[in-house]
């Protein structure tokens, strides 16, 4: 091909083993300079194919123009194109091993055409100049353990839109100014990261990114990967962490993807009972080969080395762990044990969270698993999956059924809202209120709650309010925090005119705003968010009031936090609770406040504790709770006089007795 191979022996060595973890930097279409002529290096693999060339507004797709040359057994196709841009669009023309004529975006592509265009674009990923040394360097040094985090998922198709127009047909943002609008208002609230819905390539708007074609490409829809690193340097800059959703359970069958990449099953099992989703109509990985667990890790670290994404929200994991996920009996082929177990998915999962931790300090992996598969969180060393966090879907899906109740009946499932709490422990987890709960019929957050519409901004406010104080990390889906009456539609922008127009959601909103704040201010609520010394129960079990109270303390036992919460109308005047130590209890906190549209019921003196027994504590405060009232005091925890020795008693004989009346009369 008049071009020395770059695809070497080395490369293919360790492709081989699938630890070749920047092969995306020799895969896909490169631009540089051969023999003093400037134009690009392509390569592929296609391990079964009988020939492949490469095709596009170079040679004006002519299928014979730029036969590709197979280097070495493993399968890669490589040719120099002298002439090629970038911007051009390219494909690989691919004789399958069948004989049917195949036309593949780059799988490694790093930008793609627009949809519904399926081509590939000539990119250059090294023409960027970050900005965010001061970000990076901080991030390796971040502990997420004892480190307040607060996330906002968006899908920036939809968080606000331009009108709809020739050029803009979809009145989509650009990057760059999403990268504005979208810093300004994630700072002025308070989230520490935001999560970005459908970053990475799609053909199919309404999969909302998760049945991704273009692994290595940020969608074209918002611009070019410029664009979106300066999106990704913007925020780091205005102290904002990047969180992607990140897709390696599965992939779409679309004929420009993956699937059938040469005319067989390359990246997917051949056999349908291991190879597709029958639920999804999607193809699922082969983790068992090393070039395919290569494409991934190496997809896993491009999006953090070489786009500084601060970390990946694993999509699906539950359905890379089970083999018979979805699959009703017989469909299913069990693991070698006889189990249902993916054991090649799991060593997958382990190699790739371990590679990242090493790599990568401070970047975290998170997983959307949904079982209770155990240790998911856990050091890859003791049997454990090492993900840094796990999204809390069991909370999730008990703390909504909980708040959809009508009031006089919650006290019969008292058990949704503390359950969670006996488990909080278990791994690192992520308190999750997200898209997929205000989709599809599910209503949104505001029209969840129960009562008119005083009554549903009442339990929205306890709702958010208890999150906050549990143990976890904190997700909040766009739009919610302004309280978004419609469905979440990714074909239209957030109801923005909502926060405009009426004083309810802009009070909603205050109190969010106020709550993540409050969230920071105070240590307690996320500095021993992974240890059972951070918290302590008031009263769990008081089911006929629907009341909740509970303690998140601070290590230096200082600002600790009472917190009490109340899940029905009733207000009360003089309310009695239990604490934990005497000393002086002060109100930092109401969700009751009239700036949050409550009723005014708070408590602007301090309190002290008084040694009255309540909540089987020895000691107890007073204060007024509201209606749906959420009240937060700060106390220093002091440990407890201990009671004073009693003397020991004497019991008396009637002897003694004798002989004290005889001593009695003789004083007399």
């Amino acid at each position: 091909m008049g071009v020395s191979m770059k695809f070497t022996d080395l490369d293919q060595y360790l492709f081989g083993q699938g630890t070749n973890y920047e092969v995306y930097k020799k895969l896909g279409a490169h631009p540089t300079t051969y023999r003093r002529k400037k134009g690009v290096y392509f390569a592929v693999w296609a391990p079964n194919a009988q020939s492949v060339s490469v095709i596009g507004e170079f040679n004006d797709w002519e299928e014979e123009a730029n036969p590709m040359e197979k280097v070495g057994p493993i399968g890669v196709y490589e040719v120099f194109v002298p002439g090629a841009k970038i911007g051009q669009l390219y494909k690989f023309f691919i004789v399958g091993a069948h004989g049917e004529k195949l036309y593949k975006a780059d799988p490694y592509a790093n930008e793609a055409e627009l949809r519904p265009g399926t081509a590939s674009r000539i990119t250059d990923i090294t023409d960027y100049k970050w900005k965010d040394a001061t970000w990076i360097k901080n991030r390796e040094k971040f502990d997420e353990r004892v480190e307040p985090m607060a996330i906002y998922e968006v899908h920036p198709g939809s968080w606000k839109k331009h009108p709809q127009s020739e050029e803009n047909e979809k009145g989509f943002y650009n990057y760059r100014e999403f990268a504005h609008a979208l810093a300004a208002y994630v700072k002025e609230m308070g989230y520490t990261h935001v999560e970005l819905m459908g970053i990475a390539e799609h053909p199919f708007d309404g999969s909302w990114g998760y049945q991704v074609t273009g692994y290595y490409a940020p969608t074209s829809r918002y611009g070019t990967p410029q664009d979106f690193k300066y999106m990704v340097d913007y925020l780091h800059q205005n102290k904002i962490g990047v969180i992607l959703d990140w897709v390696p359970a599965h992939f779409p069958k679309d004929a420009h993807g993956l699937a059938n990449f040469d005319g067989t099953a390359v990246y997917e099992h051949a056999d349908p009972r291991q190879g597709e989703h029958p639920d999804w109509g999607t193809k699922i990985y082969n983790y068992g080969r090393p070039e395919v667990k290569n494409f991934l890790i190496a997809n896993a670290l491009y999006w953090v080395e070489e786009c500084h994404v601060d970390g990946l929200r694993v999509d699906a994991v539950a359905s890379m762990l089970y083999l018979d996920f979805g699959r009703s009996s017989g469909n299913w082929i069990p693991n070698e044990d006889g189990g249902n177990q993916n054991y090649e998915a799991i060593a997958f999962i382990k190699h790739l969270n371990g590679i990242v931790a090493k790599r990568d300090p401070g970047a975290m992996m998170i997983a959307e698993e949904s079982t209770a598969w155990p240790k998911v969180t856990g050091d890859v060393a003791d049997d454990g999956l090492g993900f840094t966090y796990k999204w809390n879907m069991g909370w999730m899906h008990d703390f909504l059924e909980y708040m959809k109740c009508d009031p006089i009946f919650r006290k019969y499932h008292q058990n949704q809202i503390t359950f969670s709490f006996m488990y909080a422990y278990s791994e690192n987890y992520v308190l999750v209120l997200s898209h997929d709960e205000v989709v599809h019929l599910k209503k949104s957050m505001i029209y969840k709650m129960p009562g008119n519409m005083p009554d549903k901004f009442g339990n929205l406010r306890a709702a958010y309010g208890l999150m906050m104080m549990h143990p976890g990390k904190k997700l909040l889906f766009m739009g919610q925090d302004f309280a978004q009456t419609a469905e979440w539609n990714e074909a239209k922008s957030l109801d923005w005119y909502l926060l405009e127009r009426y004083p309810e959601h802009q009070q909603l909103n205050r109190y969010y705003k106020d709550l993540l704040h409050f969230y920071h201010d105070y240590p307690a609520l996320y500095e021993l968010d992974n240890s059972p010394e951070g918290f302590a129960w008031i009263n769990g079990s008081d089911a006929e009031h629907n009341m909740l109270t509970f303690c998140r303390m601070t290590k230096d036992k200082k600002h600790c936090l009472l917190c009490h919460f109340n899940f029905s109308p009733v207000a009360y005047d003089t309310f009695q609770s239990g604490v934990l130590c005497p000393g002086t209890y002060t109100e930092v906190f109401n969700s009751n406040a009239l700036e949050y549209g409550g009723t005014g019921v708070v408590n602007p003196e301090p309190i002290e504790a008084v040694k009255e027994s309540w909540d089987f504590k020895d000691y107890s405060i007073k204060y007024h709770l509201g209606a749906y009232g959420v009240c937060i005091f700060k106390f220093d925890y002091v440990e407890p006089e201990p009671e004073p020795e009693k003397l020991p008693t004497k019991k008396y004989t009637r002897e003694d007795i004798h002989h004290l009346a005889g001593h009695y009369k003789k004083i007399k």
